[in-house]
């Protein structure tokens, strides 16, 4: 195969035709870049899709993403092909994120972590953002940060990958914990105190993982966490705000109509606290709320009745 041609304007393949596969496809348009759409709802060839393009954007819910790298590794790409992972979330089989999946079975290829606060659609609606493309190859995060930077999308490169997909991750089951917040009507004070403890506690989760600390602390962590806990649009946000209305989790799922992959973590996150022995307060009771094993106010007094300590870094 030749090696990848990365002259501007590009042909790119987005794998997933969801909210957020649609958007950055719309973003890299706007560049002037031809872009190639791949869902597995349609009748399409994979192996046709990824043909001759230097950049892959797998936009897939995390659900879907094993199969799919293993589809992509049999198919094979160009020497030199990167593979950009814009998915947040944990796999439930082996508590890997994304990124790592794809670079278990595309060992030979750069992989570049693209994740910030990005709520679809006020990108689509031409609003201003900011994201963050993180990997150990720079000259491959900056070739993805020249190719989707924009007047109306600013993208700064980092060297964390993990800490940056970590940050991405993790909050969605924090704004669960908001939008319960937001639900209950608990007003600011809680809501702000919920959001501060929040970011120390998936820091300290983060970094046993193995990400930095001053990453969580940027726009794929905190950044990220302000957005997804303030927003009616974040999907996680929905879900928490639904059951504290008093809705079933299944009904509100249905009602969200997307993936929202803060459950999905919040479960893969209870097992990796269990094995590590790592204190995660708030995400275990989004873990108990989901699982119906508390309601959303007695999740909330279990969280104010902890016992007392100082306020001190990852404490």
């Amino acid at each position: 195969m030749p090696t990848p041609d990365f002259s501007l304007p590009l042909t790119l393949t987005i794998l997933g035709a969801g909210a957020w596969g649609t958007v950055l496809s719309f973003l890299l348009e706007h560049n002037g870049h031809k872009i190639r759409l791949w869902s597995r709802r349609h009748d399409q060839s994979l192996a046709a899709t990824l043909e001759g393009c230097p950049i892959i954007v797998s936009a897939v819910s995390i659900k879907g993403v094993p199969a799919l790298a293993r589809q992509v590794r049999q198919i094979g790409l160009a020497p030199g092909t990167i593979l950009v992972s814009a998915t947040k979330g944990l796999d439930g089989e082996t508590t890997c994120l994304a990124s790592q999946i794809w670079q278990e079975n595309l060992p030979e290829h750069p992989v570049v972590v693209l994740s910030g606060p990005n709520l679809a659609k006020e990108i689509k609606a031409g609003l201003p953002a900011a994201t963050v493309v993180a990997s150990h190859q720079p000259d491959a995060a900056q070739t993805v940060q020249q190719v989707l930077a924009s007047e109306r999308f600013r993208v700064y490169t980092h060297h964390d990958p993990l800490g940056t997909e970590l940050g991405g991750t993790l909050k969605n089951v924090v704004a669960i914990a908001a939008g319960v917040s937001d639900g209950l009507e608990l007003g600011t004070n809680a809501k702000s105190a919920l959001i501060t403890r929040a970011l120390s506690e998936f820091t300290r989760v983060g970094t046993v993982l193995g990400g930095k600390t001053e990453t969580f602390f940027g726009l794929s962590g905190l950044g990220d966490l302000l957005a997804t806990c303030n927003s009616p649009l974040s999907r996680n946000y929905q879900v928490g705000f639904r059951l504290a209305q008093g809705q079933s989790l299944e009904t509100a799922l249905a009602e969200i109509g997307e993936t929202a992959e803060g459950v999905n973590t919040a479960n893969v996150l209870f097992d990796i606290a269990q094995q590590k022995n790592i204190s995660m307060p708030i995400a275990h009771q989004v873990y108990l709320l989901i699982h119906k094993k508390v309601t959303p106010s007695q999740a909330v007094e279990a969280l104010m009745e902890r016992e007392l300590k100082p306020e001190t870094p990852g404490a």
